[in-house]
């Protein structure tokens, strides 16, 4: 992929609610086959999108960006050879050893990319209105349904979902959102009238854990009364319940790979069985290419008895 269609897909992944790491070359020194602004998308399953380098680099760059995507938080890598650095390498940053064959040399920044915040208002309302308009001003995906179009199926688990259908559906508006379990789900509605509709739809059978999940009146109590301010004042409390992590969706991180030490270039490789490997004295080593592994297998007891008086 060429670097814009790789922002592209990034952005089209973001907008659909999927959650990656973006992996940016931004120093190279040759003869390293990565270049100066490559990127590559890089998927909590380990999957890559784009080009960042070959095939030391990469291993290495994926299994930080698992670590980035799981912590959320970015990191700055120096992949080569810990001799070529020496004590130059700044506070922050990741030294990770790639001494194959190649002298080349990368800095790589990896940054973690959330999905894009989905809000989903029901209603047509003059407030709705205000509310998708600055939904939309802070740069989210914005969905307007009128009651009678709105299904569960619109919804994911990272969705924000507000009910401003003024009596027109709020009950039926309010069942189908909880049946896709949203990450918040307000009613705009007065208490009296929220009370009334809970209670109708706990009649019908809705479980109490469920209806304990929506938020009436929706929005922070500013004292307002005009639509606009009443779409302020919902917007507000999603912007603070984001921030504070409220609206945090569990994530399903995958099991992290089996790792080896590959005992000729010393770094860290996943053990796949696919990859390059070598069978000495009943023991399976495994290595970061094929060049290591040939040279192993030249001399096999060599490596293992360094490794053994390290």
């Amino acid at each position: 992929m060429e670097d814009l269609d790789v922002l592209l897909q990034a952005a089209r992944m973001a907008e659909g609610g999927e959650e990656f790491a973006l992996a940016t070359v931004v120093w190279r020194q040759p003869p390293s086959s990565g270049q100066t602004g490559s990127r590559a998308i890089i998927t909590a399953s380990g999957e890559v999108h784009g080009w960042i380098g070959g095939a030391c680099a990469e291993p290495s760059v994926l299994r930080i960006a698992r670590e980035v995507i799981e912590q959320r938080s970015a990191r700055l890598l120096l992949l080569g050879s810990t001799e070529q650095f020496g004590d130059a390498v700044p506070d922050g940053m990741t030294v990770v050893p790639i001494s194959c064959q190649s002298e080349g040399a990368l800095e790589v920044f990896v940054e973690p990319v959330l999905p894009t915040p989905h809000l989903v208002i029901v209603g047509r309302s003059p407030m709705a209105r205000t509310l998708a308009d600055l939904g939309l001003a802070l740069g989210w995906r914005t969905d307007l349904r009128d009651a009678a179009q709105f299904t569960a199926s619109e919804v994911g688990a990272g969705s924000m979902v507000v009910v401003a259908t003024q009596g027109h559906g709020d009950e039926d508006s309010i069942e189908a959102a909880l049946a896709a379990a949203p990450a918040f789900l307000g009613l705009v509605a007065s208490k009296k009238r929220g009370q009334a509709v809970l209670g109708y739809l706990a009649d019908r059978g809705v479980p109490a854990n469920q209806l304990e999940r929506v938020r009436v009146p929706a929005g922070l109590d500013l004292g307002g009364t005009t639509h606009r301010e009443i779409a302020v004042a919902i917007l507000a409390e999603l912007v603070q319940l984001r921030a504070s992590g409220a609206l945090a969706v569990e994530r399903e991180i995958p099991a992290p790979r089996a790792t080896a030490i590959d005992p000729v270039c010393g770094m860290s490789v996943d053990v796949r069985p696919d990859a390059p490997h070598h069978e000495y004295a009943g023991q399976t080593y495994h290595f970061c290419s094929a060049g290591c592994r040939s040279t192993f297998a030249k001399e096999p007891s060599g490596f293992v008895e360094g490794a053994a008086r390290c």
